[in-house]
């Protein structure tokens, strides 16, 4: 959605063809922390991060204005937490620890401070289509593709009720890009989630975040956590044992959580990739491109998998590198 948006914003005609309903698989799933600074992220990853984060300052407000909905940021913050017994070298104090969070449990871990936000993903969901639809693209629902055919003009893309035709196709499929555009290396990684709502004498005024897990507040005492790492094809289940277990995790990490009701428990289905980097590239047959294997950062990477996505249409150069997103590296690595 983010990409079409983009494309419709340089006067391209626009339409998507969606395999469900718009954004109610990993967006609707997601945490909504823009973590361009999460030092589990790989290296790699950072200009495109830098850049989406950047860009976020416009793209808020171009979606608030063309859907009318809100998208408000919710924190403005994160604790972040190493692995156990490693230090951060700006690791903070215990009373500076103490400061941002008194009842946070460190337990053998160092933390930092980061200053970044994070966001609901459902206002999100609920306004990004809205605002596709004001800027003239042409959203086409329970249309999954089935086919993509290069053609002399462009290509032709068909779907269980239809063909099109179209100068250019983007493979945004997500989890399900890697069987559209015949790449094994994209699949699934499956993530439980749970929300809790706290009693009204407490709050969570920011991120807390460690290498195994995240607690996310939503406003109004909700508070999002996450998230399992799984390779368990398209099964969306949610097992009792692995919600439990995060929510025991997130209590010791702080106890509050311990007061805390369930609200709500769903899996998404993050689209992987081999190596942990999304695939931005020309792909497949000729005018044929591909977006996908954002894992654990689709809503942070949106604004900039946009922008460099449109510029790569228009023949325009990059504004970041895109070699360690190329979809080659993964045969590369095959044959060695």
């Amino acid at each position: 959605m983010s990409t079409a948006l983009e494309l419709a914003g340089s006067g391209l005609r626009v339409t998507v063809l969606e395999r469900g309903q718009p954004m109610t698989e990993a967006s609707w799933a997601a945490a909504g922390m823009l973590a361009a600074h999460d030092p589990e992220n790989p290296a790699a990853l950072r200009p495109l991060s830098d850049l989406s984060i950047s860009l976020y300052a416009d793209f808020l407000p171009t979606v608030e204005h063309l859907s009318g909905l809100q998208v408000p940021l919710r924190t403005r913050g994160t604790l972040q937490g190493s692995d156990h017994n490693h230090s951060f070298d700006r690791a903070l104090s215990l009373s500076a620890i103490a400061s941002h969070l008194p009842e946070l449990n460190p337990s053998g871990r160092s933390f930092q401070w980061l200053d970044e936000h994070s966001l609901d993903p459902r206002d999100l969901c609920a306004a990004l289509p809205k605002a596709a639809r004001a800027a003239g693209i042409t959203l086409l629902e329970q249309s999954p593709v089935t086919a993509v055919r290069g053609t002399s003009s462009g290509v032709e893309v068909s779907t269980p009720q239809a063909t099109y035709s179209a100068a250019h196709f983007v493979n945004c499929c997500g989890a399900w890009a890697g069987s559209v555009s015949n790449l094994p290396a994209i699949e699934p990684r499956k993530g439980q989630m749970v929300t809790v709502q706290l009693p009204p004498h407490r709050q969570l005024p920011c991120v807390i975040r460690t290498p195994e897990l995240y607690l996310v507040p939503r406003g109004d005492g909700r508070v999002v956590i996450g998230a399992s790492v799984e390779r368990a094809g398209f099964d969306k289940s949610v097992q009792e044992t692995t919600i439990q277990s995060l929510l025991h995790e997130a209590a010791l990490l702080w106890p509050p959580v311990r007061e805390a009701q369930i609200v709500e428990t769903w899996a998404g289905l993050r689209p992987g990739s081999a190596d942990g980097l999304p695939v931005i590239d020309a792909c497949g047959e000729q005018n044929c491109w591909i977006a996908t294997g954002h894992f654990r950062n689709g809503i942070l990477l949106a604004p900039a998998t946009a922008r460099v996505m449109r510029q790569l249409i228009l023949n325009e150069t990059p504004s970041v590198d895109l070699s360690p997103f190329r979809c080659g590296r993964f045969a590369a690595a095959s044959v060695s």
